[in-house]
């Protein structure tokens, strides 16, 4: 259980370091670059990954495809915090699972059990009410949570095609696709740099670091939760999104005062239910 609530922290606060990194105006772009440099770093000395492993067949549109999506999405989700906060953001983020779960369904024809179709709907349910929007905000906002539920649902989808190809470890895969992420968001950011005449900030090399030991931490602890709870891996599904959703919750109500309507707050609420279904159904 500590390994999941260790990652549980982890997920939330990359949230929070990105709140805070709003307030001295840093560079999102050179945070994410920083972010996967350190990851890429924690990844070779943690695991260990042996790129000779990755042959000709190895599923290298997968990899390139992951190694853009993830840095794409990871500002998407910066520009999410910054305009409507943690609490929404987070909720968009895990309620995402249920692209994969449509993918499952109808693209590879997976038979779904009645609560996990009643999952699927209180899911939906809940992203609407959680992204509805409070009397202050500003409704164009609201596209930067719905790229974050949609981009982290086919980030989703494409990783678990990356885990079923057995021949490449899976931290191994994962080693590469964080390299691809490095290469794209250091091309992006020499772009800045030379073309839009954007300065480099030593403060963005702090928070990437920052960013990157806890956005690491959490795929480090998550995989560990798995490998504890190896013969109930609902458990851990359950315990992160839920997690997730509380944590972020609380900390954005509490600590940076975002405001939720009544009906947010229902929202929150159902979408805990809707992943109460889906893990009854496993």
């Amino acid at each position: 259980m500590l390994y999941l609530l260790l990652s549980v922290i982890c997920s939330v606060a990359v949230g929070v370091i990105f709140k805070i990194a709003r307030k001295t105006a840093a560079n999102a772009k050179q945070i994410v670059l920083f972010n996967y440099g350190f990851a890429l770093l924690l990844c070779y000395f943690v695991f260990a990954p042996n790129v000779q492993l990755i042959a000709s067949d190895a599923p290298f549109s997968l990899y390139i495809g992951l190694g853009i999506l993830l840095p794409v999405v990871f500002l998407f989700l910066i520009a999410s915090i910054k305009n409507i906060g943690i609490v929404k953001t987070d909720a968009a983020q895990r309620l995402s699972l249920f692209i994969s779960l449509l993918a499952a369904w109808i693209l590879f024809k997976e038979a779904f059990a009645i609560a996990k179709v009643i999952g699927i709907l209180v899911g939906f349910l809940a992203l609407f009410c959680v992204l509805n929007k409070t009397a202050d905000s500003d409704k164009s906002n609201f596209k930067y949570p719905v790229l974050v539920f949609l981009g982290f649902g086919v980030i989703d989808i494409l990783f678990k095609k990356v885990a079923a190809f057995t021949a490449v470890p899976y931290t191994t895969s994962l080693f590469v696709i964080f390299g691809i992420a490095f290469c794209f968001m250091l091309l992006a950011v020499m772009y800045e740099l030379l073309i839009q005449k954007i300065s480099f900030e030593l403060k963005n090399l702090a928070f990437g670091l920052v960013v990157g030991c806890f956005n690491f931490g959490n795929i480090l602890f998550y995989l560990k939760a798995h490998q504890a709870y190896s013969a109930n891996p609902s458990t851990v599904f359950a315990g992160m999104n839920m997690g997730v959703i509380l944590l972020g919750s609380i900390v954005g109500v509490l600590a940076f005062k975002e405001k939720l309507s009544k009906l947010n707050y229902a929202g929150l609420v159902l979408a805990l239910l809707s992943i109460l279904f889906i893990v009854l159904s496993v």
